[in-house]
Order: C-alpha cells, then structure tokens, then sequence
C-alpha cells in the first residue's frame, strides 16, 4: 500500500455551543463509522481546553465518514430541538482541519415513544440469547420463513444467513430504519429462502465482523465468528428446519463490515458458501 493511502489527516473538532439543557460535568463523545458507532468509546471522548471547550483531535484516513455526538449512549445523543431527530454528520478526509460543532438538544429530553415492531407474521426469534462457544457470547437469532413453510411440508428451502439482525425484519430493533427484508421475501413469486439472521455485537461489532487484528479497534475475532455460522449455528439450522444445506443453497450476506466478514466467509469456507450478496464499504 502506498505512502499516500496509508496517510492520515488530523482533524479538530470542537464544540462551540452546547444546548441550555445539559448537565454540568457530563462526558462528550462522538460515534461513527470510525468507530464502529460505539456511543461510549473512551477513545473518542472529547477533553476540555483551558476555557472550558469540549475538543476533539480525530487521525482519520482518506475517505468518507458519518458521526454523532453523545454523551455515552443513543438514548443521550444529539438532535435537534424539541427532540427531532437529526441526521448524521459527515466528514470527509482529507478535508478541514478544524471542524467546529453546535450541539442544538439531547435526545434524553425528549423521550421517544416505543417504536411499532415492523416484522411480517413470517419472522421468528429463535433465541434472545443462543450460544456462541467460540467467543464464549450469546446473541439473539431471528429466523424467516417463507410463507409457505408451514403448509408444504416436503419442500427444503435454501439458506441465507445474514449479519446485523436487528436491522433485517424489524423496525423497533433497527438502527435507523429496518432493511425490508421481510416484506422483499413476502413479494416474491419465485426463490423463496429462509433468512436466518445474527444480531450484531453492539460494540464488539467492529473486532466480530473483522478478521484480522486491528490497532485502533483491537483483536479480530472474524475467523471465530464465522467459525460460529459454520459449526454451530449452521448444523443447528439444518438439524432443525427443512434446508437444502449443500453449498448451492447456502449463502451469506451483509453490508459495511457485514460484507466484509461475509466476504472473508466464502474465501475461508467455500464448500459451505456457495452464494453472497453483500454491500462492501471501507468503512462502518
């Protein structure tokens, strides 16, 4: 890799305004794609300068990021006034130097109302808490199935597995919004599957969805985690369900880092994968 690609920008954020509600002595953070969206990330927590300024020194490499601030969680994260929601910020590397930054409100005085579960009639959990021996973790698993299912009894279906689970089916569990995956299996005439997919870590997303070692996030665990899809939950589905498990029918998805571990799945076992469909970013 080139001198150039490998370079990085130093980047100032500081915080110029705060909102007339906010709570004295509190901690500041910032959560994006650098970060994994890690709402308290000790490592991104902004510092006061001698007037009492919150600021923030970012080494970023080129490209595009997306960012909020909070004060340690999404239910403390910015927004604007009287609580709507605001969109992400962006920045783009290389870029300014210096980023100056007004907090309007925080969402912790506006609480929101619950959201509405969005799944079909379709979608299942089927555990809140299912077992991850290789990295010694639970983690909640829904399942799709088609609608058929219970009706044609001798069909097996084909298996696609994807990463990020509660932004699959749901819109109450989703980040900022469900995939739709749900109602685009619902609508289809032809090449129903059953989807099986696997929450995130929350913050140990960024070390699960990367195989390999990382200075600024830590140990990759990829390789354990994909180890999980194919030694554990895999024969569980397949014990369980009527699948077609040879590799024609068996796929893996994702997006962001989700398609990136998807990637690393099928190169690292591909008599298991057979099939992918994944949105790759460099970031996320």
């Amino acid at each position: 890799m080139s001198a150039v690609l490998m370079a990085q920008q130093t980047v100032r954020m500081q915080i110029t305004q705060l909102p007339s509600y906010h709570p004295t002595g509190s901690d500041i953070y910032v959560a994006g794609s650098f970060n994994g969206w890690n709402p308290h990330d000790e490592k991104y927590k902004f510092s006061k300068d001698d007037q009492g300024h919150y600021y923030l020194d970012l080494s970023l490499s080129a490209g595009n990021y997306e960012y909020k601030i909070t004060r340690g969680g999404w239910d403390k994260a910015e927004c604007k006034e009287r609580g709507a929601s605001s969109q992400n910020r962006t920045l783009t590397i290389p870029g300014d130097n210096k980023i100056s930054l007004t907090v309007e409100e925080w969402a912790d005085r506006y609480p929101a109302k619950p959201k509405v579960s969005t799944a079909s009639k379709n979608v299942q959990i089927l555990d809140t808490a299912f077992l991850i021996p290789q990295l010694n973790r639970t983690r909640r698993i829904w399942i799709y199935l088609p609608p058929d299912y219970n009706y044609n009894t001798d069909k097996r279906y084909s298996v696609l597995y994807m990463q990020d689970g509660q932004n699959l089916f749901d819109d109450a569990t989703s980040y900022a919004g469900e995939w739709g995956v749900d109602e685009f299996m619902d609508s289809l005439k032809y090449g129903q599957c059953i989807v099986v997919g696997i929450d995130n870590g929350g913050d140990k997303r960024m070390t699960e969805y990367n195989p390999y070692d990382n200075k600024k996030f830590g140990k990759g665990e990829g390789k354990k985690y994909i180890d999980f899809l194919v030694k554990t939950l895999k024969p569980f589905i397949d014990k369980n369900y009527r699948t077609l498990p040879g590799i024609q029918n068996t796929g893996i998805a994702g997006s962001s880092m989700g398609g990136l571990i998807s990637l690393y799945a099928i190169l690292q076992y591909p008599k298991v994968f057979g099939w992918q469909v994944y949105s790759l970013l460099l970031y996320g």
